[in-house]
């Protein structure tokens, strides 16, 4: 068995690939430090490979058949990098992050979902909230919630790069009531819902 590695293996090239390179080698041998504009050598290439007679194709199909076996032969040694997952630190002081429309109908649904169905699994009550949201007939309240979210985010932002800003703290137990800090509580787990799936959007990039 051969050593294997973690570079990964170059690509295999095809019969077509190997003809245009043909071409523009001689290309340059006609026409040493002369420039070429692109779209017409290739297109040029294409005509000659589209009436070039399968005797001549031959030579060009054996050369990506050797390569397409170097390939495979390579990359049966290939062992792809561990990827490392990336989880991006976030400031506790940065302005909580504006919130889509969904996200303020389900805080004011959820417990609606809740209260009419006791023990549901929170899975099921978010495909409900899904659910009910494509049935709502118009989002324009929660969609100017969400305007008013975003120029709230946008403000606190420019005071936050000005070093302007931080967080208001949570209020203790008991300062509030219950009410408010249930609401409160909703805001704050959709928010931290929705960085987190802000940082697998960037770990998949």
């Amino acid at each position: 068995m051969g050593k294997t590695n973690d570079r990964k293996p170059r690509g295999r090239m095809s019969s077509y690939a190997y003809f245009v390179h043909a071409c523009r080698e001689e290309q340059r041998k006609k026409h040493p430090g002369g420039s070429v504009v692109f779209t017409d050598f290739i297109k040029r290439c294409a005509d000659k490979w589209k009436n070039l007679s399968p005797r001549g194709k031959q030579r060009f199909e054996e050369m990506a058949k050797r390569d397409k076996a170097r390939y495979d032969r390579e990359m049966a040694n290939y062992v792809p990098p561990k990827r490392v997952k990336r989880k991006r630190t976030k400031d506790p002081n940065a302005p909580k992050r504006a919130l889509p429309a969904f996200f303020f109908y389900c805080a004011e649904e959820r417990p609606k979902v809740q209260a009419s169905n006791p023990g549901m699994p929170i899975a099921q009550i978010a495909k409900e909230l899904g659910r009910r949201w494509e049935r709502l007939p118009n989002h324009s309240r929660f969609e100017e919630m969400a305007t008013k979210d975003r120029e709230r985010y946008r403000k606190e932002m420019a005071a936050y790069m000005k070093g302007k800003f931080s967080r208001a703290k949570k209020a203790k137990p008991g300062a509030t009531s219950n009410k408010a800090s249930s609401k409160q509580e909703d805001s704050d787990d959709s928010d931290d819902e929705y960085d987190d799936d802000e940082d697998d959007d960037e770990d998949d990039d």
